[in-house]
């Protein structure tokens, strides 16, 4: 009892030191701890969280009851613990600083190249080209996995595909997605208004235990890609025809020409917005999360 005694009074005495420094101290480790659990929530690492959670908890018990043997383990492991959870963490602090790079930040317009008329007229080429083909595709239920880059490179899949480099088209896109053709079961990746590479390979999502059973392979490497960058990936199953959109780990559904080529466009060309606000009148009404 003399030992928690101790440890409580050794507690009030921090708070009773503490200056305006030491609360806004708190407030922002508060902040990016929320932020860093809002992160992993609903991933693996969540379970590894709590794994080291466990450990904190026991560390303080060992050193309030005096537990001579635990305490020297566990401060063994804790002289290890940063490059431990560097290493368990590391697609999480990935996605994190890929997010950071992302922030309003690099919108101002002193940090951003300026747009050319020649590529703002290349996306909206390759989005009129995405469009019909998605639909000529859906309406003979031809698989198709379509990823348009944004601010996040993914250098790491168009490496595991095949260099192409041309302007898109419906034909082209067609063609590419053929049944057992070369190029047909990976995905094409799309940068700046040009196919850049086909036949490329996806990582799997982090949530995959959550994702609805009835979602086939595409559906989950889109969900995957979208997890892992800010890219916005089409869909067309080859069971029912259905056009999908994955975008920041989600999946939404039931897409048709028009509401396909609007979202596209807010996406690609926020600055150039087409009915904003009325994006998901169709669509996004009776879009499904597909998920447990």
């Amino acid at each position: 009892m003399e030992t928690i005694k101790n440890v409580l009074n050794s507690v009030w005495g921090v708070f009773k030191t503490m200056g305006l420094n030491d609360i806004v101290d708190i407030i922002i480790l508060s902040y990016l701890f929320f932020h860093i659990m809002k992160l992993i929530r609903e991933t693996r690492a969540l379970q590894l969280a709590k794994g080291i959670l466990l450990l904190v908890g026991s560390y303080l018990l060992a050193v309030v009851f005096n537990l001579q043997t635990i305490k020297f383990l566990l401060k063994i492991c804790f002289q290890w613990g940063f490059l431990a959870i560097i290493i368990l963490f590391q697609p999480e602090l990935r996605r994190m600083l890929e997010r950071v790079g992302r922030s309003k930040l690099t919108d101002i317009a002193l940090f951003k190249p300026s747009d050319t008329e020649q590529e703002t007229e290349l996306i909206r080429s390759a989005i009129r080209a995405v469009c019909d083909a998605s639909m000529k595709l859906s309406s003979t239920k031809t698989g198709a996995l379509i990823i348009f880059e944004r601010k996040t490179k993914l250098g790491e899949q168009i490496a595991t595909g095949t260099m192409l480099d041309c302007v898109p088209s419906s034909a082209v896109l067609g063609n590419i997605f053929v049944p057992n053709t070369p190029l047909h079961d990976g995905a094409v990746i799309i940068r700046d208004g040009k196919i850049l590479a086909a036949g490329c390979f996806l990582p799997k999502p982090a949530k995959e235990e959550l994702i609805n059973k009835q979602l086939g392979s595409r559906h989950r490497a889109a969900i995957g890609m979208s997890e892992n960058s800010d890219a916005i990936v089409i869909v067309v199953s080859e069971e029912t025809g259905t056009i999908s959109v994955a975008e920041n780990g989600e999946l939404t559904r039931g897409y048709v020409e028009d509401t396909l080529r609007k979202l596209l466009y807010n996406r690609l060309l926020p600055d150039r917005k087409i009915d904003a606000g009325r994006e998901n009148t169709f669509a996004g009404r009776v879009m499904s999360k597909w998920k447990k």
